[in-house]
């Protein structure tokens, strides 16, 4: 792969500020391309994220947004816009994860994880389409999970996100492939983020144990399918969800 594959391009990281969204933004950097990076709450983490790639000899902004809301995607994107230009490369990443029986699923825990985790992803895909199918390029990966392709009792409304995630990758891609734009989805196993604040360390061992690899995977191994995904490496690819999980799933 070239040491500059993203060179004059600009890329939109959704959930850009911690953990896999992070590694994602300083992957593209490295790569060439100028990063705007979205986050939800967490100032001080955007700020580090916009200084890493700063330091990369890259231009950076933080745009304070949620996703699941219209009026505020539609802001972002104007954003970025007016400050770097028209966006080439896009990381739908932002994401809740829900980890509780059925026993405690309310509605609220439903509706938030389906607003954040696919209607969010909807709706930064269609503020960045229009402009993507008019100059004729655009590359997007969407952050799935593996949690999409097998039971989840324990996350019963991120599990439907995550597939509806999949299958919103494959319909966009096949309606956008005439516009030279390809869409993908990555489908992380367990990582080691924030996320693992919530789940206790006996499913972290449960897990670990029914993972051929033996451990749980880095940010920047997601990362770099990403970049992988987003470059002319993987230019005859669309509408796929590659697994990365260290083989605790394993599909055709």
């Amino acid at each position: 792969m070239s040491d500059s594959p993203f060179s004059g391009r600009i890329a939109l990281v959704t959930g850009g500020s911690r953990g896999i969204g992070r590694a994602c933004v300083e992957r593209l950097a490295r790569g060439g391309a100028d990063v705007a990076i979205n986050y939800r709450s967490n100032d001080a983490a955007a700020a580090e994220a916009v200084e890493a790639v700063k330091q990369l000899g890259r231009r950076a902004i933080a745009v304070r947004a949620d996703v699941s809301q219209a009026d505020a995607v539609t802001t972002m994107i104007a954003t970025v816009e007016r400050d770097l230009g028209p966006i080439d490369l896009l990381v739908n990443n932002a994401g809740v994860f829900d980890y509780a029986p059925h026993t405690e699923m309310t509605l609220d825990v439903w509706q938030r994880t389906l607003n954040i985790n696919l209607t969010g992803l909807f709706l930064v895909t269609w503020g960045v389409k229009d402009g993507m199918i008019a100059r004729n390029f655009g590359r997007i990966v969407n952050m799935a999970s593996i949690s999409a392709l097998q039971p989840r009792p324990l996350s019963i409304a991120y599990s439907a996100s995550k597939a509806g995630v999949v299958g919103f990758t494959r319909s966009i891609a096949s309606a956008f492939a005439a516009h030279n734009i390809r869409v993908n989805a990555v489908a992380p196993g367990l990582i080691e983020t924030e996320i693992l604040e919530g789940v206790s360390q006996q499913a972290i061992d449960k897990i670990v144990d029914a993972t051929p690899m033996k451990r749980i995977g880095q940010p920047d191994e997601v990362a770099a399918l990403v970049q992988f995904l987003l470059s002319d490496e993987s230019s005859f690819m669309t509408g796929q969800t590659l697994v990365t999980c260290g083989g605790r799933v394993m599909v055709p």
